[in-house]
């Protein structure tokens, strides 16, 4: 088991160029927020934007993007329906994220299939959510991008076949091996592991707890992982994705000191401090 120190929060986030601008922080595309989900993908796209992504583009129902802009103005919306802009946003994006708040019907299995058939290696694509649930139904074929996979215990559970009473580094290595090769997972849980598959050790979280356990944690999660995947290329998109998960999780411990239970929008609204202080150090 590898350790999560400051010394790898420091070589991820680090200070900003001066001379750079939006384009170089990761250009997302987010998709999900079906109806009745529509909170989750709004949740993602908070915390992709607070974590520093440059441009930020959801697709989701269109009765949902009102409620998108009026919490987030600068992502950008549109109806997953329109088939024309799908098309070009997903030529457009760097990094995909499918699945928070994305129903398991025949249009979220539609949506899954023509995202998986039309990335390509250069791009990095998250499955998320729902996304996971239909992965494990329709068990389809991996796509040619680079692969993060967001599952909890029961998604785990469908995806790899292992019961959650079995679930432990052992079983988890075995199933990792019918995965391409540098696919990333973040198996959530009590303890938190983050694997690449081809690797035989993993990181595992320290922090975090029961006050975590609320609607739309996961949807915050991968929304920073998107966020983090985007920008931050002076570190390996293994380490960038560890870091992420860290940092929810250790921003949950901190507020957790005065609260009983934490909101996953709290832990978006203090990223951006918490992020510019680890640069800071790593400068002094």
């Amino acid at each position: 088991m590898k350790v999560i120190d400051q010394g790898l929060l420091e070589k991820v986030i680090i200070e900003r160029s001066r001379t750079s601008h939006k384009g170089d922080y990761g250009r997302l595309l987010l998709l999900g927020g079906t109806y009745p989900y529509g909170g989750a993908i709004i949740m993602s796209a908070i915390a992709a934007v607070k974590s520093g992504a440059g441009l930020v583009t959801v697709g989701t129902d269109r009765e949902n993007i009102p409620a998108l802009h009026s919490h987030l103005p600068e992502a950008m919306g549109f109806s997953l329906q329109d088939q024309q802009l799908l098309k070009e946003q997903l030529g457009k994006a760097e990094v995909v994220l499918l699945g928070p708040g994305l129903g398991d019907d025949a249009f979220g299995e539609d949506l899954v299939k023509q995202i998986f058939a039309n990335l390509s290696q250069n791009q990095i694509l998250i499955v998320d959510g729902g996304a996971l649930t239909i992965l494990a139904r329709t068990r389809l074929s991996f796509p040619s991008s680079q692969l993060i996979l967001t599952p909890h215990q029961k998604e785990w559970e469908k995806l790899s076949g292992i019961t959650i009473e079995k679930q432990n580094e052992a079983t988890t290595a075995s199933a990792l091996t019918s995965f391409p090769q540098g696919t990333i997972l973040v198996e959530k849980g009590p303890a938190t592991r983050i694997w690449q598959a081809g690797q035989s050790d993993y990181y595992q979280l320290q922090v975090g707890g029961p006050y975590q356990a609320t609607g739309g944690m996961g949807d915050t999660l991968s929304g920073m992982v998107a966020g983090f995947a985007g920008q931050l290329k002076q570190a390996s998109l293994y380490e960038r994705v560890t870091v992420a998960t860290h940092l929810h999780s250790a921003i949950a411990q901190e507020l957790a000191q005065e609260h009983y239970v934490v909101l996953p929008t709290e832990i978006s609204n203090c990223l951006p401090k918490v992020m510019n202080k680890i640069s800071q150090k790593r400068l002094g």
